[in-house]
């Protein structure tokens, strides 16, 4: 077929493959649509593709012509749909998540040589380098994009994140990550699954998926989420299964897992003191905090576990090392090889609802207490660091809401005061809810 060919009647094209080297706007979007149809061992048909790839090539003919050999006139697409809207949280609201279609590394047809930097041959993760691939996306703040490609190759919507996490060659989608995977169980889920909801009525817009990275409390009813939307990457504690559609969201887990679906944690084995305190980041930190989790530790957790260590785990940590009967330096709140041992192979007693841990640690060379913990504040609590919240407010000169007090139980004054607070500090929304976390904390006690 000639160049010239390209304004035939359409019965001309029929069977006939796109010229590889050619630029204009017919072969550009016959190229496109034999790239993007569905092959036939994932549903696609035959004779179905033979239509799309004939209409695809009509309808950049007729760009061709009306518009000056753009392929853009022939290749205009409609609007996506907005996203679900979540219920249920006034402050976590996930935005729009379309997604693009399955291309290979850097956005090359799936299979080509990606042209930027080559990745070295990977082996097949574990749980462990799942979770910190996602949590690296978090700590970069990558932002989301369905027509983007990070620095790594993977498309920058929430089937590339996943796609990334798992280490797969190329950037699938929704629909097409089940193929990598087996189904389970809500009960059976662990850190590096995840949870897939395909919405037939908007296939690339209404359609999402979580990184599962554990549960934040016993019951099984929230569990930390890593996910890829927009404005970034995200990780935060979540509803399960999401915020919105949670009937429909399915479990699945990756069948290229090292050593099998259920490798993957930390070793057994204690790995040592040092990988445990301020300044660790590594998957035994998350090990530690998911063990916390099943022994009654999940109050302490507002976000997490996670692989970066804070005051949620040591206080985790101490509560467990207590509920053994254990005190002073045995009680310190760093796991040992004893406390390590008792977690990982179930012995002793679990946290109990009544065990107290010992007061939070002073933030160095300030004198004022660190922050012991989100846990500790809003309905229905009743301690003294919402007494000592309440007084620092007082003290700060925004204490007009109280009429009695401050005291221990948190009350509507309480989350008054530290709203007033926030605010002060010009944070708006999400950042001035009322609720103390770890800046408010250290500004108020500055």
């Amino acid at each position: 077929m000639t160049r010239t060919d390209h304004l035939s009647p359409l019965l001309e094209f029929d069977e006939v493959e796109p010229d590889e080297d050619c630029i204009c706007g017919g072969c550009s979007a016959r190229r496109r649509a034999r790239r993007h149809a569905a092959p036939v061992h994932e549903g696609g048909h035959a004779a179905a593709r033979s239509i799309r790839r004939r209409a695809a090539v009509l309808m950049a003919a007729v760009g061709t012509a009306v518009g000056g050999g753009t392929a853009a006139a022939g290749h205009a697409t409609a609007a996506p749909t907005p996203g679900p809207t979540p219920g249920g949280s006034s402050t976590a609201q996930p935005p729009q998540t379309p997604q693009g279609e399955v291309s290979g590394l850097y956005g090359q047809a799936p299979g080509a040589r990606a042209f930027a930097a080559p990745r070295a041959a990977t082996q097949p993760p574990t749980r462990a380098q799942i979770i910190q691939r996602a949590q690296g996306w978090v700590d970069q703040q990558v932002p989301y994009g369905m027509g983007s490609y990070w620095s790594d190759g993977y498309r920058q919507d929430c089937s590339g994140f996943v796609s990334m996490a798992w280490g797969l060659g190329s950037s699938q989608t929704t629909w097409t990550l089940p193929n990598f995977a087996e189904r389970i169980g809500k009960a059976d889920l662990q850190p590096g699954d995840v949870l897939i909801y395909n919405n037939p009525a908007s296939p690339q817009s209404g359609s999402h998926v979580t990184i599962f990275g554990g549960w934040t409390d016993s019951s099984l009813t929230r569990y930390l989420a890593y996910e890829q939307t927009s404005p970034g990457t995200k990780k935060r504690d979540t509803p399960y299964a999401y915020w919105n559609n949670s009937g429909a969201y399915v479990p699945y887990r990756y069948t290229g897992l090292s050593g099998g679906s259920n490798d993957g944690a930390p070793a057994t084995a204690f790995p040592g003191t040092d990988k445990f305190g301020p300044g660790a980041n590594n998957a035994y930190v998350t090990e530690l905090g998911r063990l916390l989790v099943q022994r009654g530790g999940a109050r302490f957790y507002s976000e997490g576990p996670d692989p970066r260590w804070g005051e949620a785990d040591r206080r985790a940590t101490q509560a467990f090392q207590e509920a053994q009967g254990w005190r002073g330096a045995e009680a310190d709140g760093i796991p040992g090889k004893d406390t390590w041992d008792y977690l990982v192979n179930g012995k002793g007693r679990a946290i109990g609802a009544g065990t107290t841990p010992l007061p939070p640690p002073v933030q160095p060379g300030t004198g004022a207490p660190a922050f012991p913990g989100r846990q500790y504040f809003g309905p229905g609590q009743n301690n003294d660091q919402v007494r000592l919240l309440g007084e620092q407010l007082v003290r700060k000169g925004f204490g007009g809401s109280y009429g009695v007090g401050p005291g221990p139980r948190w009350s509507e004054s309480d989350r008054r005061a530290v709203q007033a607070f926030q605010q002060a500090q010009g944070w708006r929304g999400a950042e001035a809810d009322g609720y103390p976390g770890p800046d408010t904390w250290r500004r108020l006690f500055a």
